[in-house]
């Protein structure tokens, strides 16, 4: 089924240097977390403070304290966005150079196969020729033309017998004209086979050359993401710790206990909407960011979370996919083919019917992935003819993306 990771291409649309992307490198990564390191080092005011001050006084305090570490924990997950759908652009460039590169074997195969059968017909159209030409040297055209002639027992006869001889002589003509025309086209061939091992070469070289620049970078983008993640887990300490001071100044009794509580409540919202699909956070949307475009959208969440069909189907691959690890291709009775990549497992196989709702697969990390998620496309014409948002689709069937990807 490794078709089915591949859309046919030529080998000229595949031009698209990796370095545009421009990932962050490691030194970029470094210098971020330094900067939001000092930036957040400002203490966050402490219950002395507070005590010093009064309940108005602590609560502007604490708000400021709020919107500041918000303002930097919203900088820290554009990043991990960022660092997320550039890893998996490299993905998408891996996949289309290997793609080109089966397109590219598939037409060296095909010409090669050409120049055998134009060979084996110029063999036939050769031995003929020959065959015409020892009946020439033998002399056998002059006396079997001669014999025939005298052979005439009317002036009708021979007038009969002589276009005879004429048709025979243009059926000659022909097969020395055959053989001409196969010799050349042997010669085409030969240079189209030779064209097209020249092409496949150079897949293969353009293939492994991307594969091992998108293992590169995405080591890179890991270092950086890590260290963004960290950040943001920092900082969302800190936001938690000047939330407990606002309620405190504002009398609260168990300001922790609040906090914990809105911060579930926040998650079970935001896991809601995509609950049918895969209960988890949306983090990137559909459309062109960064350099690159991202052809689907993002949702993260811990490994292992369940992924549900959204609509019923047919199972057209379970398992390995360029760029995504392993990934799940389903089609659906409109035609659609919806796909989840950096799954941890799939749960069905190639062939098999699923109604929606029914569990597939497993959220992961696998393939040119930087943290916990499921990809999610919508492909329209064919697998990787076009790549649609999946937002509308989505709702339609009663899963809202929400945020900046609710349509």
């Amino acid at each position: 089924m490794a078709t089915l990771h591949h859309r046919i291409s030529s080998l000229s649309t595949f031009r698209r240097p990796l370095a545009r992307w421009a990932p962050l490198t490691i030194a970029a990564a470094i210098t971020l977390q330094l900067a939001l390191t000092t930036t957040s080092a400002v203490a966050a005011p402490g219950d002395s403070d507070i005590a010093q001050t009064s309940p108005q006084s602590a609560s502007e305090t604490a708000r400021a304290e709020i919107a500041r570490v918000e303002e930097l924990l919203g900088r820290a997950e554009v990043e991990l966005q960022r660092l997320t759908v550039l890893a998996e652009a490299t993905g998408e460039a891996s996949r289309v150079a290997e793609q080109d590169l089966l397109t590219a074997q598939a037409a060296a195969a095909s010409t090669a196969a050409d120049l055998a059968a134009a060979r084996a017909a110029g063999a036939v159209v050769q031995e003929d020729v020959a065959e015409l030409g020892r009946e020439t040297y033998m002399g056998a055209d002059a006396l079997s033309g001669a014999v025939t002639l005298l052979g005439a027992r009317s002036p009708e006869d021979l007038l009969e017998r002589a276009a005879t001889l004429e048709l025979i002589g243009k059926e000659r003509t022909e097969r020395l004209d055959a053989l001409r025309a196969v010799e050349a086209e042997v010669q085409r061939a030969v240079e189209t086979a030779r064209d097209a091992v020249a092409g496949r070469d150079a897949a293969a070289r353009t293939a492994q050359q991307v594969a091992v620049d998108a293992q590169a970078q995405l080591v890179q983008a890991q270092t950086a993401y890590d260290a963004a993640a960290g950040e943001k887990a920092v900082l969302e300490q800190q936001l938690q710790a000047a939330q407990v001071q606002l309620l405190a100044a504002q009398g609260d009794a168990d300001p922790v206990a609040t906090v914990d509580e809105r911060q579930r409540a926040v998650t079970a919202a935001s896991a809601a909407g995509t609950a049918s699909l895969a209960a988890g956070r949306v983090t990137s949307c559909f459309g062109s960011r960064w350099g690159t475009n991202h052809n689907g959208v993002d949702i993260a969440a811990p490994i292992g979370t369940p992924i549900y069909a959204p609509d019923s189907g047919v199972v057209l691959h379970a398992g390995a996919a360029n760029g995504f690890g392993l990934a799940v291709y389903l089609q659906h009775p409109d035609g659609t083919i919806s796909l989840y990549g950096h799954i941890n497992q799939a749960l069905v196989t190639a062939g098999q019917v699923v109604t929606a709702g029914e569990q597939i697969a497993e959220v992961g990390n696998r393939g040119q992935s930087t943290g916990p998620h499921v990809h999610v496309e919508l492909h329209t014409g064919g697998l990787y003819a076009t790549r649609n948002d999946p937002a509308p689709w989505l709702a339609a069937r009663g899963i809202s993306l929400g945020g900046a990807c609710a349509v």
